[in-house]
């Protein structure tokens, strides 16, 4: 593989606000930033990922390793280290970073190459922060060892805080990606019908996002009285309902949501409990605008589950959604995915992308659930992929 190293003056803009690292960076005791993570370094560089290593980073008998390097108040002394499959790409989009080395074959190499730049810099490197959830621990010992003295520290919290509030850019792509998803679940109900199973259901989902430009990534869907969402040979029969929740990626950025659809027309029922559940739904779009604390969207949702004739068999989720689900603005320390609720007592800002679920366990009728994307905005929400919220018709154009 082909050595490419450049060092010459950034011919791209920086994507993001060095003064907002910088000041991220201080206020965590850090002087040099290492990122390892695949988005985060899509963000850092905001260059199209890595072809070769976009679905699996294994290679060989090691794995890739992207490091862009970041030292506080000097980008101008900022690196990338690439793996040399992806210096082709490099050369046609340059990342903005000063030096760009594309001579990584693996883990340890690639940190080492990474060592290399900021010696070369001479910046301070008492204090790294690295990305621990994405630093394999032989790279992270070489980091070590190489600099014996230094504290090397979790930088988690400086580069969510970095990518909370979205670009106009980014807002654009996750726009995109919501109505895409949409837009593929709603093709799917609409030209299957009673006999299809969910393995069907879940292989034509997979082909209508591909096929709308759409990184296929998950689809949890549930059919008839089952709250089972693995894909299986049940089939979606007359009179049973179907959720599909699904995730498609649009050149890094998660389109997520959840929309309903039933075989045949929807009784009284049925539309009284999804009329709760947009209930919920629409007392939480209301609780957000800028200002507001991130806490006030689970009281919201709270005081509106009350009302709720299926209290019990119902449950509330609200995330960030970015280049990563599950990321800031995180608002609760107890839902599936577990981590602290660090923005519930800061408040919301305009830019920021919050996913608003509403989901019901119902005993009789399934699995009923509504998962919309909002965009805080300048003066309140806006929703991205809003078609197809209420109940859709299955089989309508087979």
């Amino acid at each position: 593989m082909q050595d490419s190293v450049q060092t010459r003056s950034a011919s791209r803009g920086i994507p993001f606000d060095t003064d907002k690292l910088d000041r991220l960076m201080e206020a965590a005791g850090l002087d040099v930033l290492l990122v390892t993570s695949k988005h985060n370094v899509q963000y850092m560089l905001d260059v199209e990922r890595a072809i070769f290593f976009d679905y699996m980073d294994a290679i060989g008998i090691s794995r890739y390793l992207p490091v862009v390097v970041y030292a506080k108040g000097a980008p101008d002394k900022a690196g990338y280290v690439g793996h040399g499959l992806e210096t082709h790409q490099r050369e046609l989009i340059r990342p903005w970073v000063p030096t760009l080395k594309t001579s990584g074959q693996g883990s340890v190499d690639a940190i080492a190459t990474a060592v290399e730049i900021i010696r070369a810099s001479g910046v301070p490197a008492k204090r790294i922060g690295v990305e621990t959830a994405f630093l394999p621990m032989d790279a992270g010992k070489t980091l070590q060892d190489a600099f014996a003295g230094s504290e090397i520290k979790d930088a988690l919290l400086v580069l969510e805080r970095l990518r909370a509030v979205k670009t106009p850019a980014e807002l654009a792509k996750l726009r995109a990606a919501s109505e895409l998803v949409t837009e593929a679940m709603l093709e799917v109900i609409a030209h299957h019908g009673p006999g299809t199973t969910k393995r069907q259901l879940f292989d034509a989902l997979r082909v209508a996002e591909v096929n709308r430009g759409l990184t296929f990534e998950y689809c949890l869907l549930a059919a008839g009285r089952s709250h089972n969402r693995a894909p299986s040979e049940q089939r979606w029969e007359e009179g049973d309902v179907l959720s599909l929740d699904s995730g498609g990626n649009y050149h890094g950025y998660i389109g997520d949501l959840a929309r309903m659809a039933v075989l045949g027309k929807p009784d009284s029922e049925l539309e009284g409990l999804l009329a709760e559940i947009d209930a919920v739904q629409q007392a939480v779009f209301a609780a957000i605008k800028p200002g507001a604390m991130g806490s006030m969207i689970y009281t919201a949702a709270e005081r509106a589950l009350k009302e709720t004739s299926q209290r019990d068999s119902t449950e509330f989720l609200a995330h960030g959604m970015g280049l990563v689900s599950h990321e800031a603005p995180r608002l609760t320390a107890s839902g599936p995915v577990r981590y602290d609720a660090a923005d519930a007592d800061r408040s919301l800002e305009p830019g920021m992308v919050i996913s608003v679920e509403t989901t019901m366990k119902h005993p009789k009728r399934g699995f009923i659930k509504l998962e919309d994307t909002i965009a805080v905005t300048a003066s309140g929400y806006e929703m991205f992929g809003e078609k197809g919220r209420g109940w859709n018709l299955g089989g309508v154009s087979m």
